[in-house]
């Protein structure tokens, strides 16, 4: 009788757990910290993040991961499998389910305070922008005067031009070599001039120009405007951002590593 009650119960609580259902909208996850629950809502606009997000909190891969990386004034980081049991000091960042997932950009969607993104390795390793499979972040960020908005554009627009342009010349160095070993001094002007101008125009069509509606959130919520169109935005916070304030507060390392280990539990609520 006692095998066939504790049966019963067993059954019972598999068919309360959520299903995995790949491909469906409006999912709604909650990250639990001995902080309290985050409710965080994924954007169906990026699917592939979406879903491999929801499959990973059906497999309970992020419980007992650590919010491993965090700075105050910018974000939250979690999500790497080696911070299960890690020893204190121990340095993290660099686990993964073993894959990544190609970025997904949506112009409407970007690093204002409270956003979940994708973390990803740098530019030089990963010229794609492809993000980690599991890692990620919660933005913190700060408010900026439409005066500080403006500076930063132009300072990000200064470094895309800088990358368009060296892009353009590795392209075009085997040529340009040429020219200049053989004393082609008319020719190495004209392919000088050429490169100019394609740097131009393709810096006209990825210009970065913020929207209306970034500079009303970054001047009044705040946010992280610099990793637009760098990071993979893919959900947001819709409960609980007082509790990314708490988290971010703690004390860390000279790794941002927290001192205190900030464990988490992922679950789906809808």
């Amino acid at each position: 009788m006692n095998k066939l009650l504790y049966l019963g119960l067993g059954l019972l609580l598999i068919s309360c757990q959520p299903k995995l259902e790949l491909g469906k909208k409006n999912r709604i996850v909650q990250i639990d910290t001995e902080y309290g629950a985050i409710k965080i809502k994924l954007y169906d606009e990026t699917p592939g993040h979406r879903d491999n997000f929801i499959k990973l909190a059906h497999k309970e891969f992020f419980d007992g991961t650590l919010f491993h990386r965090i700075i105050d004034g910018f974000m939250i980081q979690g999500g790497d499998p080696d911070s299960k049991g890690a020893k204190p000091g121990e340095h993290l960042g660099e686990g993964g389910p073993g894959y990544q997932i190609h970025a997904e950009f949506v112009p409407e969607l970007f690093h204002k305070r409270g956003v979940l993104a994708a973390a990803r390795e740098g530019d030089q390793n990963n010229p794609e922008k492809k993000s980690s499979g599991s890692q990620f972040y919660i933005a913190q960020g700060k408010v900026y005067t439409v005066g500080e908005l403006d500076t930063l554009q132009m300072k990000m627009n200064g470094k895309l031009k800088s990358s368009i342009f060296k892009t353009v010349q590795m392209e075009k160095a085997e040529y340009l070599s040429k020219c200049q070993m053989d004393g082609e001094i008319e020719k190495l002007n004209e392919a000088i001039e050429q490169i100019k101008v394609e740097v131009d125009s393709l810096f006209e069509e990825s210009k970065i120009r913020l929207t209306e509606e970034q500079i009303k959130a970054y001047t009044t919520v705040g946010g992280i405007p610099h990793l637009d169109r760098n990071y993979t935005v893919f959900g947001e916070v819709v409960e609980g951002m007082d509790l990314i304030d708490s988290i971010a507060g703690v004390k860390t390392d000279d790794f941002d590593r927290p001192l205190d280990n900030i464990e988490m539990k992922i679950k789906l609520l809808k």
